[in-house]
């Protein structure tokens, strides 16, 4: 697998979301959680959504329970957490594991293509990937980086 283009992850709906799908689009994917200091960061990365979706942009939000258990429900109730709080319309996947041995593909075609500080693992929630329209060129932004200081590089990522 040479390209994020080749995978595919279900949304949380059930339905299967084919990356290929996304060819010569900018894709942020984010790993989620509802109980997280930085869960309101949905807030920002809905707005990069709604300003840049019609420029190419799509936003991947991948629920995740491995870090200390601030993920506990299931897909319907984190989809309408997440519509009601934070008003999010960018599409949600099913809750998925993005370490170890079952992570999802997804996150290990990023990890290895972005490595963190501290090497290629996801070190808490919110760890954002910024992949270019082309499928190249991945940039990967800590949990604590605000999605509204990504705006240059989605911009960039965009050809804008």
């Amino acid at each position: 697998m040479d390209s994020i283009y080749d995978l595919t992850a279900r949304a949380g709906n059930g339905s299967e979301v084919l990356f290929s799908d996304f060819r010569g689009k900018a894709i942020i994917v984010v790993n989620t959680a509802s109980k997280c200091g930085f869960t309101p960061q949905y807030a920002g990365l809905e707005a990069l959504y709604e300003k840049y979706k019609d420029r190419g942009l799509v936003i991947l939000g991948f629920p995740c329970d491995q870090f200390a258990h601030q993920e506990p429900a299931g897909d319907a109730e984190i989809a309408s957490f997440c519509s009601i709080t934070y008003g999010v319309t960018f599409p949600l996947m099913a809750k998925t594991k993005v370490n170890g041995p079952e992570a999802h593909p997804v996150f290990k075609h990023l990890r290895k293509r972005a490595r963190g500080l501290f090497g290629d693992a996801v070190k808490w929630n919110f760890t954002k990937f910024l992949v270019s329209r082309d499928g190249k060129k991945v940039t990967r932004f800590a949990p604590d980086f605000a999605p509204e200081k990504m705006e240059d590089a989605v911009r960039a990522a965009l050809g804008l």
